[in-house]
């Protein structure tokens, strides 16, 4: 016999591997609401649809979270909680009263701190050194619900956004489990969360992974980090030409001084970029033309070195 019901609205890592969870729980969940996959965008996570197919829910793909359909369903349903585990879409209030013991999210920061959208996107952005995954209700403005339980991640100083997103998932199973119980047993403390404390974040676009080498080499490093496949990438002007850079190294800080004109040049087999603080970027993975940027190609295509050229939209 189940201990609990749940309607879920997941996708990615978070939404497979948390759905998961409540199956090895044995929390019924007669539905899961789940987004039809972007031709557009590489899906480097698991299918929530996979997961909930094996085992059995029905698997519901509305175009809103509103539809009076799907309201009516859940209705009838009458579920113990609600839970949204990296769904995309705000869920209406009609949808949050229906939980009999609560509608609760999953969101992976440690919030107050960076409510919204790509929160590890952004952390990494923004060059933190941790982050995390939280458990909070939900209520009608996103992510400022009371806080269940919450567990924190380390971000190493060259770690990519889909690196941290994968601890972000073990995290977020790790609060799931360790919560469950006390919400079942309606034993569960919740703490208001302390907005001031915290920013709200936008959703992200492919545009935004442009920068120049003008900036900080830190700053540089951060984006490249945070927006590395699977995502769209970072992408900079070099002497009329786009490039690609998915992966950079920061060299040993030295003497420095800030520069009119920032320039990459090769040094050995390796191509390295002398940022606008003066500091220093090995580009370990870049591309031109969709062809990688290794030392003898930029050699034939810029010559020895270059200087960079400012980007079309500064960010």
């Amino acid at each position: 016999m189940s201990v609990a019901s749940a309607v879920v609205f997941a996708y990615s890592e978070v939404g497979a591997r948390c759905l998961g969870a409540l199956y090895e729980a044995d929390v019924a969940v007669p539905l899961v609401v789940t987004h039809e996959d972007d031709p557009n965008e590489e899906r480097w996570f698991a299918s929530v649809a996979a997961v909930a197919r094996g085992a059995g829910s029905r698997v519901v793909t509305p175009a809103e979270p509103g539809e009076a359909g799907l309201i009516a369903e859940i209705g009838a349903l009458r579920p113990d909680f609600v839970f949204s585990f990296y769904y995309r879409r705000m869920l209406p209030a009609a949808v949050l009263s229906l939980a009999r013991l609560g509608a609760l999210n999953m969101h992976g920061s440690l919030l107050p701190k960076y409510r919204g959208r790509a929160p590890v996107n952004w952390a990494v952005l923004n060059g933190e050194t941790e982050t995390g995954a939280s458990l909070h209700y939900m209520v009608e403005k996103p992510d400022a619900g009371a806080l269940i339980d919450q567990q924190a991640i380390a971000i190493g100083p060259d770690d990519t956004a889909v690196e941290v997103a994968g601890r972000v998932a073990d995290a977020a199973v790790t609060v799931l489990k360790r919560s469950l119980p006390k919400l079942i047993a309606r034993t569960a403390r919740a703490r208001p969360l302390d907005l001031t404390k915290g920013s709200y974040f936008g959703g992200r676009t492919p545009a935004d992974g442009e920068f120049s080498f003008e900036w900080p080499a830190a700053r540089i490093h951060n984006l490249v980090r945070a927006v590395a496949p699977p995502f769209p990438g970072a992408f900079a002007n070099l002497d009329g030409r786009r490039i690609l850079v998915h992966s950079t190294r920061r060299r040993p800080a030295g003497p420095r001084q800030a520069l009119a004109a920032p320039r990459l040049y090769v040094d050995g087999a390796s191509l390295v970029a002398e940022c606008g603080d003066g500091e220093q970027l090995e580009l370990r993975e870049a591309y031109i033309d969709g062809v990688r940027l290794d030392a003898g190609r930029f050699i034939s295509t810029f010559g020895h070195a270059c200087v960079s050229t400012r980007p079309q939209k500064r960010a």
